[in-house]
């Protein structure tokens, strides 16, 4: 896969959850994801942001187009915090558990809205969550 470019977009208040969302669209047009694609990343851009904010307290998102060496285009996300982490990932990925008030669909729900899905986390070393999703 190569880069085609990247934009980090710090995360650290809701103004900036709505930035990453603009970012995301924005390299999902620029790389020809189908409308129901882009919605589709958008979306799970948002929620996996708002994660960023609000268990992980604050971080980044690097948003960039892909390429697959196939010519597919894609656009590829990677979120980070330093936050106290995820103690049971499996958990944590389970439909209808949540940690705080939300509907426990941020994390399962991202990632059956992408093509791949990456998730490292542990008690104390926060997260990082990356995400790609393919052009058709």
């Amino acid at each position: 896969m190569t880069d085609a470019g990247a934009t980090e977009i710090p995360i650290g208040s809701g103004d900036d959850v709505v930035r990453v969302r603009q970012a995301v669209r924005e390299a999902a047009g620029a790389a020809k994801l189908s409308l129901v694609d882009q919605t589709k990343i958008v979306t799970a851009a948002s929620e996996l942001a708002r994660n960023t904010l609000i268990y992980g307290g604050g971080g980044h998102a690097r948003v960039e187009r892909v390429d697959s060496g196939l010519g597919r285009a894609g656009i590829r996300i990677l979120f980070a915090d330093e936050g106290p982490g995820i103690p049971d990932l499996d958990l944590a990925l389970t439909d209808g558990w949540t940690s705080g008030n939300g509907l426990g669909l941020g994390l399962s729900g991202a990632r059956r809205l992408v093509d791949e899905f990456s998730l490292d986390s542990a008690p104390g070393a926060g997260t990082r969550i990356t995400v790609v999703k393919w052009g058709r």
